[in-house]
């Protein structure tokens, strides 16, 4: 065996981020053991990720995060700033982990810093992509890798440095089934020769309970609302966790949802063919070209999935339907009542007209921000819509409330959790209000990081619009979006797209972790 995992205490621990009144979490007494598998549950923006955070010692007054912070916090007896050589944290957002421009040197970056032998350090980096299945050569530039491979590059880069602490926020939430397997493997070979602590937030559980040893649930605003074995947790406390929003096995949201209504064409895809952008530098990749003569049809009055494996395309194929690039051979075309309004390519439209009726929500929801204020978010584009400002004081707040965003009106889009992030930047998207929506929505990842109360409102909202007549088209890997929701499949694979019947029967819900 190798090293033994650190230990970490918590006594009366609290944290409140800088410019917030409320307490992210208040009372925290949380004991874990050397060795310990711990997983961490609660609502959306309840405080997980902060926990996980100050874990790894980022928190405090001159630290990355700021702001308030009460009772003790400690790794192996010391403040968990002095134990973070030994500490690694997986983050729900790859981009603020990826430090180096090619991929081997990101992963090698780490060791260095624990002053590894040079002789082990490459022979380390390539077995750790070899055994998370990232399929890049060394030199690969990071910018242009997707989503899910920035992820799985991002967790290559902790898991090479073996570290005592091992804290995992969703690692594997925008992986395809084959990451997500391998990630698991890689886990449980790691968490078993080096005897790590392990502490993961995962707010979908099922596949994660046989690996771990123990259930936390933090409760928003407060402390440990139930700590025990997984079976005594769920079994004691199952219907309160349900009611909080924790994902509970069995207990799959059930949306109120109604028939798709179906229409006419209103986007055609034909022949396109993209490549991923350009690397930048001596060292920069060639363009990798991920769509060839792919097609594709949109309707109104529908829900289609976007499928695929990790750098496949799917995000390309949004953008392309969005308008906002172009392919470099073949077109995307508006069909039906967008042809009315104009005829030419979309990626030809002038900004306003494309924004008023196609609307887009990225995959890094951060890029779609523009003020420092949650409220004013939702402000902005109506507003230059022209709506007056009684009008579009009335949607935000119905927005705010749909998406329990309420309480966050004020404060800064950058320090909300993943989940609250994901939900503000949908809420951008549709801020003109119902009358003024765009005729098409594309989301990539809309469901990430939400609990099962978050996750219905998200689906219904969805509906609503798709009930309308509007077209919804959603990029994912979330297997009960693509269940209850998707009337039709698009699924990328080998630069082309097929379309397929998105599968009507109820999914387990829990993907693959």
């Amino acid at each position: 065996m190798g090293h033994t995992g650190a230990r970490v205490e918590l006594s009366n621990w609290g944290w409140r981020y800088a410019g917030r009144n409320r307490w992210t979490l208040y009372g925290v007494d949380l004991r874990i053991e050397p060795g310990e598998r711990v997983l961490l549950l609660g609502a959306s923006g309840s405080g997980k990720s902060t926990l996980l955070h100050a874990m790894a010692g980022l928190t405090g007054p001159d630290r990355a995060i700021t702001g308030e912070q009460r009772g003790t916090l400690r790794v192996d007896g010391k403040p968990a700033d002095a134990t973070r050589g030994t500490t690694g944290l997986v983050g729900q957002d790859p981009e603020t982990q990826l430090v180096m421009a090619r991929c081997g040197d990101d992963v090698a970056f780490g060791l260095e810093n624990l002053e590894t032998e040079p002789a082990r350090i490459w022979p380390r980096v390539r077995s750790t992509l070899r055994d998370i299945a990232f399929d890049h050569e060394l030199d690969h530039p990071t910018a242009v890798l997707s989503g899910g491979e920035k992820q799985r590059l991002a967790a290559a880069g902790v898991l090479a440095m073996s570290p005592r602490l091992l804290l995992l926020d969703e690692p594997t939430a925008n992986l395809d089934h084959d990451g997500a397997r391998r990630m698991r493997e890689l886990l449980d070979t790691l968490l078993a020769t080096t005897e790590a602590t392990m502490v993961l937030v995962e707010h979908r559980v099922s596949d994660v309970l046989e690996r771990v040893h123990r259930v936390v649930v933090v409760e928003p605003g407060g402390g440990v609302l139930a700590d025990g074995p997984p079976e005594v947790v769920f079994d004691r406390h199952g219907d309160r966790l349900a009611e909080h929003g924790a994902w509970v096995p069995g207990r799959d949201p059930e949306p109120l949802l109604t028939p798709e209504p179906g229409g006419e064409a209103v986007l055609e895809a034909t022949g396109c063919r993209a490549r991923t952008p350009a690397g930048l530098g001596p060292h920069a990749a060639r363009p990798r070209r991920v769509l060839d003569g792919a097609d594709a049809t949109v309707s109104a009055g529908t829900a289609t999935a976007v499928t695929g494996e990790n750098g496949s395309g799917k995000s390309t194929l949004l953008s392309l339907l969005a308008g906002l690039s172009p392919p470099e051979a073949g077109a995307v075309r508006p069909r039906g009542p967008l042809a009315r309004v104009s005829r030419r390519p979309l990626s030809r439209w002038p900004a306003r007209q494309l924004a008023r009726h196609v609307g887009t929500v990225f995959q890094h929801a951060e890029d779609q921000f523009v003020t420092g204020r949650v409220h004013d978010e939702l402000r902005f584009a109506p507003r230059r819509a022209g709506l007056s400002g009684r009008e579009a004081d009335r949607w935000a707040a119905e927005l705010l409330e749909r998406l329990w965003l309420a309480p966050l009106a004020d404060a800064h889009p950058f320090t909300l959790s993943g989940g609250e992030k994901r939900r503000l930047s949908v809420a951008t998207a549709l801020s003109a209000g119902p009358a003024h929506a765009p005729d098409v929505l594309l989301l990539d990842e809309p469901t990430f990081g939400q609990d099962t109360r978050t996750w219905r409102e998200l689906v219904e909202l969805l509906d609503r619009l798709r009930g309308q007549g509007r077209a919804i088209v959603v990029a994912t890997h979330d297997e009960l979006l693509l269940c209850r929701f998707a009337g039709t499949e698009l699924r990328v694979r080998d630069g082309g797209v097929t379309a397929l019947e998105a599968p009507s029967r109820p999914g387990r819900g829990d993907g693959e972790w």
